[in-house]
């Protein structure tokens, strides 16, 4: 079993915690970072692209010109594609980028980004996270002190810290049963509470 130091609000270390090598200890594969935070901007995409093609193009039901005698191409219609104004041959249309990912494959993932933020030092274990009053200005101190203003702070039904870090640029909070790979790369520290690393030791067991 690891060891990680525990902290208080103002990164003074208080105690210790023993956390699961399976989670936190892991071998760092950086392979599956490429393949979850692939699937997350794919299902993230709106997929909203839309052309028109000829026969969606308003206008263009009469024939341009004469068949023959003019020298030029024979045309149908001026909303072809070689028109300009005209239609899109094989443009995009409206569809989904989303497809599936073994859930090996995304705990995975999860583990080896919790173990490379604990190898790096970069996993912040505080006693709790409890601010107060819902203060941006207190949190932006809090935060400076334990991860140098740039954070991703996991707790579960935490309200007043969540409209506390809203509006600081570099802290983001999220939902423990909301953890991604995408974000846990993203921010430079990892900021979670005791409670919150049993939890995710009991969701990310092999």
């Amino acid at each position: 079993m690891a060891t990680l130091p525990v902290y208080n609000l103002q990164r003074e270390e208080v105690g210790s915690i023993e956390v699961s090598d399976d989670i936190f200890g892991a071998e760092v594969k950086k392979h599956l970072f490429y393949e979850v935070v692939k699937w997350q901007q794919a299902k993230r995409r709106a997929g909203t692209a839309c052309t028109k093609g000829r026969s969606q193009v308003s206008g263009g039901g009469r024939k341009p010109y004469k068949q023959k005698g003019t020298g030029r191409a024979r045309q149908g219609s001026s909303r072809a594609p070689n028109h300009v104004g005209g239609g899109t041959v094989h443009g995009p249309k409206p569809r989904s980028y989303e497809y599936r990912l073994n859930k090996k494959v995304k705990k995975g993932a999860l583990r080896c980004a919790l173990s490379l933020r604990s190898v790096q030092g970069r996993l912040v274990v505080v006693q709790d996270l409890d601010l107060g009053a819902a203060k941006t200005k207190r949190a932006a101190e809090v935060f400076g002190q334990l991860a140098e203003g740039n954070a991703l702070v996991l707790d579960a039904g935490n309200r007043s810290l969540e409209l506390s870090v809203r509006n600081l640029p570099k802290v983001k909070y999220l939902h423990v049963d909301g953890i991604n790979v995408f974000d846990v790369l993203k921010y430079r520290t990892l900021v979670l509470t005791e409670p919150m690393v049993r939890r995710l030791e009991g969701a990310l067991a092999k």
